[in-house]
């Protein structure tokens, strides 16, 4: 007997049900109507915003102004070079069970633009040792489009991460890859927290969904349920809600989406970090109002393969609750 190949409009009809199973009718309709209102604008909503990932010649640009100089093939050998960074958030209330726990945190890997580079993502992550992996969105070359080649690219990603993996979607992610990310074994935060168990003791782990371009964050929903004195570890894909997420009193923020500036003046000074943020803020570890924060440049590229001043990384944080 033949299979029956499934037409595309049961396809969307499927991917609409398996969202509002998921996130909420509400939620669901909100997301992909924005998307779809949204995608491929080079201003944002809120006619503020620029994005030079929209504009159709914008590679073609930054390829002929960086080989004009004689630049090009460095910058493109370095998208290739990734760091392993570490950092330590030194909690005193932490739970003694959590002292030492480690988290590998990726972040805007934009799988389908450069295979060399997702494959060295892919080793550089091998080696480590780590309890929970984290990404904070942006997986996908394009904001707008196919998805396929992005989720080909985090399946690869997805076998060579052990154990549990919690993600959160970026401003280059559809709605639409939900359901496919968690059948592989990601974890989608959409606004919401889990409990992370140790010997009994607890943390608390949340994620809200893209607040740079979509604006569909709510810290609200993620973070009511934490307890009063929980350790909490906020994920989002721009460190642009950092006021928010202080006052919200989350005690650690996890971000990306600025690629520290990606092309950087000597110096790693950004030209632009395309966030609405000080630029302290921009890349690598920082705090505000008591909550400690780090914001990855993350291990892909965004727009062009290229990168100066400003290597990739992955980032090992590690949970201590100070000196003995």
């Amino acid at each position: 007997m033949t299979a029956k190949v499934r037409e595309p409009e049961d396809q969307d009809e499927l991917l609409h049900y398996r969202l509002s199973l998921r996130l909420g009718p509400v939620h669901a309709r909100q997301r992909l109507g924005i998307e779809q209102e949204s995608e491929a604008l080079i201003l944002g909503r809120d006619r503020r915003s620029f994005h030079l990932e929209n504009i159709t010649n914008a590679p073609g640009f930054i390829r002929f102004c960086l080989q004009a100089v004689g630049l090009f093939n460095r910058a493109q050998r370095n998208s290739r070079k990734l760091q392993t960074a570490h950092n330590s958030f030194v909690l005193p209330d932490l739970p003694e069970a959590f002292e030492g726990f480690r988290i590998l945190h990726l972040t805007d890997l934009h799988v389908d633009m450069d295979e060399q580079n997702l494959q060295a993502v892919i080793r550089q992550i091998e080696p480590l040792d780590y309890d929970l992996c984290v990404l904070t969105g942006d997986y996908r070359q394009r904001t707008w489009g196919p998805v396929d080649a992005a989720l080909a690219g985090m399946e690869k990603l997805r076998e060579a991460i052990r154990g549990d993996t919690y993600a959160v979607l970026g401003n280059h992610d559809s709605v639409r890859m939900v359901p496919a990310l968690e059948d592989m074994g990601y974890r989608l935060l959409m606004n919401e927290m889990v409990p992370l168990e140790r010997e009994q003791a607890r943390i608390y782990l949340a994620g809200v969904d893209d607040a740079h371009y979509y604006k569909v964050h709510n810290l609200h929903r993620a973070g009511d349920d934490i307890p009063a004195g929980g350790i909490s570890l906020l994920l989002s894909h721009t460190p642009e809600i950092w006021r928010e997420a202080a006052h919200a009193g989350y005690d650690m923020f996890l971000c990306g989406h600025t690629h520290g500036g990606q092309i950087c003046l000597p110096g790693g000074i950004p030209v632009t970090l395309d966030s609405d943020c000080p630029r302290r803020l921009g890349k690598g570890f920082w705090q505000v109002n008591g909550m400690q924060g780090y914001t990855s440049p993350g291990a892909g590229t965004s727009v062009l393969n290229v990168r100066l001043n400003c290597p990739p990384e992955v980032t090992l944080h590690t949970l201590t609750r100070g000196p003995a």
